[in-house]
């Protein structure tokens, strides 16, 4: 099949592009030493349903899983039902709860590592909510994870970040929280970036205060905290703040646009990954993650740096459309039989958008299957009224 593809550009002329042959990354089969490496994965919405996908999306159940059991077995942890899930963006808690479930079953038969999120997002923020409200929620939801056999990662709340008057209601909260979960959580600052619902959180949009109340949780709850994931997209509050944890404490990087200098880490620090990006770019996030181990800085750097810009693209601005960007990547490469996304967010993103993302993908040797990618990308390209001269259907 031939490779070559009519692609728009950002003033849409089209021109045309040939995708070059995908990396072979390598991967051995042995777990990372190093650094804790965890993918926030993606659901793959059920296309024939008869529900409509902005009010009530179905889940396929079997691709979805069949995407975690890819990442177990490239030695990447899961970080399940969170915002790459579009969790409180199209996958209630309901759903995220047969999620949850589902995936930690799915975890034990293959010996994958999980965690799972848990919020306060079946709590719609309202005048009327309470802080008590949103305890009771936080609760809520993590007893169930804990039931299910999942380790928590407390997700950020939208109802708090509504309710809550100052500073010490959020140290009351997350106190009392992590007072009754039996096991340390991972904490989780989303920036509002990543959901605007969050501006303020911790009490300030004053990032230093914020801070400063997050570490004061930390400090004074530290044995009930396995580390803090902190997703700002920006890496030196990240280092800031990783100075400051207390030892036992680790720092689980979110910055899907810094990353790679972030988990390889100076003199004085490093941070772990829990990453929506190494759902995109999962191989070579693993391969790396074994360059690291060997002491290989250079071969780390060269997988690494080349996906950079890919991840600062799917993730520019609007952030939290990121989602987008990794179905669409799990599309092109084979591991979900459609482009359809819970709440129809597959709509978020432009044409020139995704075909700006398949070159991307392309040249940081992402596109395993290079006639599968190029056939389904024209597939797409048409659908915006593209026509494209070669749309032979490939031997899947």
């Amino acid at each position: 099949m031939n490779n070559s593809i009519l692609l728009p550009d950002q003033s849409g002329k089209l021109y045309t592009h040939t995708l070059k042959p995908g990396n072979e990354f390598e991967l051995p089969k042995k777990q990372f030493e190093k650094r804790i490496a965890i993918s926030a994965a993606h659901v793959v919405a059920d296309p024939l349903s008869t529900t409509e996908p902005i009010h009530d999306s179905k889940i396929d159940w079997e691709e979805t899983l069949a995407y975690r059991r890819y990442l177990w077995s490239l030695g990447l942890g899961v970080a399940e039902a969170m915002d790459t899930s579009q969790r409180g963006m199209g996958l209630s808690w309901e759903t995220a709860k047969e999620l949850i479930s589902r995936s930690v079953k799915e975890a034990k038969t293959v010996d994958g590592k999980i965690a799972c999120g848990a919020g306060t997002d079946h709590l719609q923020p309202s005048p009327q909510v309470t802080i008590q409200d949103v305890e009771m929620a936080y609760e809520e939801q993590c007893e169930y994870v804990e039931q299910a056999g999942g380790r928590i990662i407390l997700m950020a709340s939208r109802a708090l970040a509504a309710c809550a008057t100052s500073a010490e209601d959020y140290v009351k909260v997350y106190s009392n929280i992590l007072r009754k979960v039996s096991e340390p959580v991972i904490l989780h600052w989303l920036g509002d970036m990543f959901d605007p619902a969050l501006k303020g959180y911790w009490g300030s949009e004053d990032i230093d205060q914020a801070m400063e109340v997050c570490l004061r949780i930390i400090k004074e709850n530290e044995k009930k905290v396995d580390g803090i994931k902190i997703s700002l997209l920006d890496d030196q509050r990240e280092i800031q703040m990783r100075a400051l944890l207390p030892e036992s404490v680790k720092m689980y990087t979110g910055d899907d646009f810094n990353y790679p200098e972030l988990i390889k880490g100076d003199q004085d620090g490093y941070s772990h990954a829990l990453l929506g990006i190494f759902d995109a770019i999962a191989p070579a996030a693993a391969s790396a993650m074994h360059a690291l181990d060997e002491g290989d800085l250079s071969a780390y750097d060269a997988i690494l740096e080349k996906t950079v810009p890919l991840s600062r693209h799917i993730f520019q601005t609007p952030t939290y459309a990121y989602k987008t960007g990794v179905v669409f990547m799990a599309y092109l490469n084979g591991h979900q039989s459609h482009f359809k996304m819970v709440g129809g967010a597959e709509s978020q993103r432009s044409i020139v958008h995704l075909a700006d993302l398949f070159v991307m993908a392309g040249e940081a040797g992402l596109l395993q299957d290079t006639e599968l990618a190029t056939y389904r990308m024209k597939l797409t390209l048409m659908q915006a009224g593209i026509t494209q001269h070669d749309i032979t259907i490939p031997t899947v």
